[in-house]
């Protein structure tokens, strides 16, 4: 198993992975009466290094916050900044993964998790041997030359994970990437995902439906309310600490009572 000693070559100043969101809003279909607002008046900040889970229900705003931040969309208002930078498209400094793998088929999986150090012009040996580096933190070190075909559901993930994280980015954005798959899969990835985090100290932001999944994983937990279905832009309802030791027990009294209280707090909806 790849430890943080490992990966000292990553080592960052402390805010460069700290993310700001200031006063954020986001309208669509411009300003007149037919415009929605999808969010608004969303303020967050998150510490370099810091997992922070974001849930609510269907349609508060959750991807739309994380594509701004991913820079795919613009905020309408606000500030949006990654390490003092102000967002204003894709970069670098951010990797992105979402339920789809976005893997490609005909390439072996140390090839896949080459190809985002290829595009960045890096020296092929630097490519090889981080690109090794980041199939070991994953767990995949024995599966290197198979091809996505050939490897399952929840090792598909770990390949894209890798994929991103061997690019070094400040933040790492995850839109439900473990969604689609079966459930003990999908707690598999979850320790995995824990593991790695502690492994490199990347700033995490995770979008999730599953209130247990975002207790186990975060420092923080965000529930966002609203939603133009609710008749309100989505907003920030409640952040909760996670005030639980880096072992959790899902069938812990503490950590069930987490679990239910903000579940109470995403079933109030709008509130």
């Amino acid at each position: 198993m790849t430890t943080t000693s490992h990966l000292a070559h990553l080592t960052r100043s402390a805010d460069v992975g700290r993310v700001l969101i200031d006063d954020v809003g986001k309208r669509y279909g411009g300003s007149g009466a037919g415009g929605v607002d999808a969010v608004a008046g969303v303020s967050l900040e998150i510490g370099a290094g810091e997992f922070v889970a974001v849930v609510g229900a269907s349609g508060c705003g959750k991807s739309t916050l994380l594509r701004i931040l991913a820079g795919f969309e613009s905020q309408t208002r606000g500030r949006v900044e990654v390490g003092g930078t102000p967002v204003t498209r894709p970069g670098p400094d951010r990797g992105v993964v979402f339920q789809d793998y976005g893997l490609f088929p005909w390439l072996t999986v140390a090839e896949n998790v080459r190809y985002g150090l290829r595009q960045q012009r890096l020296p092929r040996g630097v490519c090889k041997e981080r690109a090794a580096q980041f199939i070991e933190v994953v767990g995949l070190t024995r599966f290197a030359n198979r091809f996505p075909g050939e490897l399952s559901g929840g090792m598909q993930q770990r390949v894209a994970i890798a994929r991103v994280l061997a690019t070094d980015p400040a933040v790492l954005l995850m839109d439900e990437p473990f969604g689609a798959l079966d459930a003990l899969t999908r707690t598999q990835m979850q320790h995995e995902l824990r593991r790695i985090h502690l492994d490199t100290g990347t700033t995490v932001v995770f979008v999730t439906h599953s209130i247990e999944e975002a207790v186990y994983l975060a420092d923080r937990v965000v529930i966002m309310a609203g939603g133009a279905s609710h008749g309100v832009p989505g907003h920030v309802a409640e952040v909760v600490r996670i005030d639980l030791p880096a072992e959790r027990d899902v069938n812990a009294p503490d950590f069930n009572a987490l679990e239910k209280r903000i579940a109470e707090r995403v079933h109030a909806g709008v509130h």
